[in-house]
């Protein structure tokens, strides 16, 4: 399959595994890249060093294109993009801020830019600063999420009539009926993070990996748009939420719950009850772990297998 993702990227399928944090180290980057799509480490859950070392080792367990996902939300980014400079690392995601930040550092150095927006406008906005690709995500992605819940069904054709470059569809999609879908709706490739949390190289605990198994349809919640909009799994955590939210909460109550950590201690140290999990409503059909390779297999051949079907349509 040859199309403007292959093409950008160098690769062999136009498939993007997302830089989740405490999800995306080397090991599911370098084998989503060696199975042929495009890996992502998830600086956004790493020092900076920490971020040194998984580039590193990245390089040497694949010698195929590789990226780094920034969130510009999170501190030591200068430090961050000097390492990413320094490790010479190709390709960069940018995500949760301006991307005339850092689109022109990053391009002069002669790495490929690619913003993540969840609306038309912002997508004008990241294609205006000179990136070389988007990724547009709906509000059925797991994470940090925009505040205007526009689902990818209807956000993908609407920032595909406003931008000429190549357009990559996340939020939602997690098999290749649905990356199939996402490329009718006008799409140039897929990104997906839920699918590829679950697999054998996916650095998160095998507690919250068996989780994401037992996530069924209406058990995930997008929340704490005061702050960063997030869609998490409804444990503990997330009820203890939704009290503040009853008794008429602030920004600095909802801060004091999230405290420091909750994150790394839900999804990486596999605390269900006091963790923060964060996962996609996609979860709901996900119900293996296994390696990045037969995810792989498993997605191209129901996306062909999806494309045959589709062409015996008449109308």
């Amino acid at each position: 399959m040859t199309n403007r993702i292959t093409s950008l990227f160098k690769i062999k399928y136009p498939i993007i595994q997302g830089g989740m944090i405490w999800n995306s180290g080397y090991k599911l980057a370098s084998a989503v890249s060696n199975s042929g799509g495009l890996g992502l480490i998830g600086a956004g859950s790493m020092y900076p060093e920490v971020l040194r070392e998984h580039i590193q080792k990245c390089q040497k367990a694949t010698d195929k294109p590789f990226g780094v996902n920034v969130p510009m939300l999170y501190p030591n980014i200068e430090e961050i993009m000097k390492i990413i400079v320094e490790e010479g690392v190709r390709i960069v995601f940018t995500s949760a801020g301006n991307p005339k930040t850092w689109t022109s550092f990053l391009k002069e150095k002669g790495i490929t830019v690619v913003h993540v927006v969840s609306s038309s406008k912002f997508a004008l906005k990241a294609q205006e600063a000179g990136v070389d690709a988007i990724v547009a995500e709906g509000f059925e992605a797991g994470g940090h999420n925009g505040r205007e819940e526009t689902t990818t069904l209807t956000l993908i054709p609407m920032v595909k009539e406003q931008i000429s470059i190549p357009l990559i569809a996340a939020g939602g999609i997690a098999s290749g009926r649905g990356m199939l879908a996402a490329m009718v709706l006008g799409a140039d490739g897929v990104q997906m993070g839920s699918r590829f949390a679950a697999s054998t190289e996916s650095s998160a605990h095998e507690n919250f990996k068996k989780t994401i198994l037992e996530t069924k349809e209406g058990d995930t919640q997008l929340t704490l748009k005061e702050l960063a909009p997030v869609r998490l799994i409804k444990n503990k955590f997330y009820q203890d939420l939704q009290e503040l939210y009853g008794r008429g909460t602030t920004s600095e109550e909802l801060e004091s719950l999230l405290g420091r950590g909750r994150a790394k201690k839900g999804m990486f140290e596999g605390d269900l009850v006091e963790g923060e999990l964060e996962i996609g409503q996609i979860a709901g059909i996900i119900h293996d772990i296994k390696p990045v390779a037969q995810i792989f297999e498993a997605i191209l051949e129901e996306f062909r297998l999806s494309q045959k079907d589709f062409a015996k349509f008449e109308i």
